[in-house]
């Protein structure tokens, strides 16, 4: 995985911690290989730097999971043994920790509570209160005591202050930690923090200490990761929103209960695009989405195809999500092998997410919160938004769930009209895109109709090419190194005089710099980018 370990050795995580500074942080870009990057660390620092006890903390149960997984099958330097081969992972049970136990894996909350006394859940089942909070009602924010206050840490005998060497922090810029801050800095350990998208806080709580960085841009160039389309559903309601008179009997629904009640307005009730998706749900809205998402599928978004791609819909709640799958079932006339919502309501959760991954008959799913961040499933091909992200941050985490490669075989067994993933696309139903809080900038800033490669290219010829064309060109030449053979790879690299990953790589980098410097400086910046690709041209 080109992102992993070149974050990691190509970065400046191992001489931080050479240079004993206490706390690091890894930007690193959703799908780009964080946990790949972390289990590489650990190999090193237990291998080679006496390390005894690393912790691994994640914001979800199911997440760390998936990442027991990636340690199961992580194969070491050297001898090629498994990392669970020469090293015990556990994650944290109410048992405590053996001597044994080399990394740990946990949430924070599942920690504080051992670090109470309090009862731990067992790690097979999904508990949301011991879960990060991501729906923004707070209900992850467990502490036992009611509130959102910051936490305290007293003394324990039973997981001393030194229990581990180094902490690793998944997804760290979760705000979540201004409040469980105290949980990390009880231990005597150097932190570091992994994330895709870092906010001011999270730069402080590193003392700005940045040792690697590896963006959207130039994964998608190296192929690590895969570039998206945007395709909008523009309805009346998401235009302009609505008003309903005074007099009107409406429907009110309690979000932990399904109850719904009806009641009278006593006033006109108006509400504006920005709120569909979040505290205004309309049954006729998801209807009429739906359908036009299955009327243009494989004319418009998906053109050519005959499968609905793997697909992801984000609902606003348990209820909206239940509307939705059953909409689904109903549109597509399909039943539960083919949609299903995968929440913290959800019983066997890690069986529907297996299927979702393998499974060529699990199409849809829906969910809120607990596979909006984080979760692979590396055959998903579409993201669907029915819900109004409350941040950017959390808009980008879930639109990092397209972004996942796949080898060409695997997907193919899922997907059977297609042989290669070489993009995702998201499809915006509710308005994200025009909110201030949603930066979607694919790396292609123009579509084949806008703009064809046969002319990039040749705008490449004639150096004649701006910034944003050099990242369409990027783009383009990425998604072709996924679908030409091994002999036309070869000749184009020989031509080149380097492989078609770096001539990408050097066009997005070139770009961004471009950007970066204005105009005055851009041209001779495109130019050396040009010369690259005319090579290979």
């Amino acid at each position: 995985m080109p992102g992993g370990p070149r974050a990691l050795h190509g970065g400046g995580l191992e001489r931080s911690l050479a240079d004993d500074r206490p706390r690091a942080l890894i930007q690193m870009a959703t799908g780009a290989g964080k946990t790949y990057a972390a289990v590489t660390s650990s190999y090193r620092l237990l291998a080679h730097a006496k390390a005894h006890r690393i912790l691994f903390l994640v914001d979800r149960n199911n997440l760390g999971r998936q990442a027991g997984e990636e340690f199961a099958t992580y194969v070491t330097a050297g001898d090629g043994r498994k990392f669970t081969e020469l090293y015990n992972v556990e994650p944290l049970t109410a048992a405590g920790l053996r001597g044994s136990t080399h990394v740990v894996i946990s949430t924070v909350q599942r920690l504080y509570a051992m670090l109470r006394g309090r009862p731990v859940p067992d790690p097979d089942v999904d508990d949301r209160a011991f879960d990060a909070d991501t729906s923004g009602d707070g209900s992850g924010d467990w502490s036992g005591d009611g509130d959102d206050e910051p936490i305290d840490i007293a003394y324990s005998a039973d997981i001393p202050p030194e229990t581990f060497d180094l902490i690793i922090v998944d997804e760290c810029h979760r705000s979540i930690y201004g409040r469980w801050r105290a949980v990390l800095e009880y231990f005597d350990a150097y932190l570091v923090g992994l994330t895709a998208t870092p906010v001011k806080q999270t730069f402080g709580f590193f003392h700005q200490n940045l040792v690697s960085e590896y963006t959207y841009p130039q994964a998608v160039a190296d192929g690590v990761n895969v570039d998206f389309d945007v395709y909008r559903i523009r309805t009346e309601l998401t235009r302009h929103g609505a008003t309903i008179e005074a007099g009107i009997t409406v429907p009110r629904r309690d979000r932990r209960t399904r109850q719904q009640r009806y009641e009278e307005l006593d006033d006109d009730f108006s509400w504006t695009p920005e709120q569909l998706g979040r505290s205004v749900v309309s049954p006729n809205q998801i209807e009429l989405v739906l359908r036009t998402f299955k009327d243009r599928l494989f004319t418009e978004i998906f053109p050519g195809r005959t499968h609905v791609p793997k697909t992801l819909i984000f609902a606003k709640d348990d209820n909206h999500a239940e509307d939705i799958v059953m909409k689904v079932r109903e549109v597509f006339g399909q039943g539960n092998e083919f949609a299903t919502k995968i929440t913290y309501s959800v019983r066997d959760t890690d069986s529907l997410l297996k299927a979702f991954r393998n499974s060529a008959e699990l199409r849809i799913v829906v969910t809120v919160d607990m596979i909006a961040t984080g979760t692979d499933v590396r055959p998903l091909e579409c993201l669907l938004f029915l819900r109004n992200p409350r941040s950017a941050v959390l808009f980008e985490q879930m639109k990092g769930r397209g972004s996942r490669t796949i080898d060409g075989d695997d997907f193919q067994a899922v997907t059977p009209d297609s042989s290669v993933k070489n993009r995702f696309v998201l499809v915006d139903a509710v308005g994200v895109l025009e909110s201030e809080r949603a930066e979607a900038a694919p790396l292609a800033q123009h579509t084949e109709k806008q703009i064809s490669l046969d002319k990039l290219l040749r705008k490449t010829g004639t150096l004649t090419i701006d910034a944003d064309e050099v990242c369409t060109l990027a783009s383009r030449l990425a998604r072709l190194n996924q679908q030409i053979t091994p002999d036309e790879r070869a000749e184009l690299e020989q031509l080149a005089g380097a492989p078609l990953t770096a001539v990408v790589s050097s066009l997005a980098r070139c770009a961004d710099t471009a950007r970066r410097a204005g105009p005055g400086a851009q041209r001779a910046l495109v130019e050396d980018a040009g010369g690259r690709a005319k090579k290979a041209t």
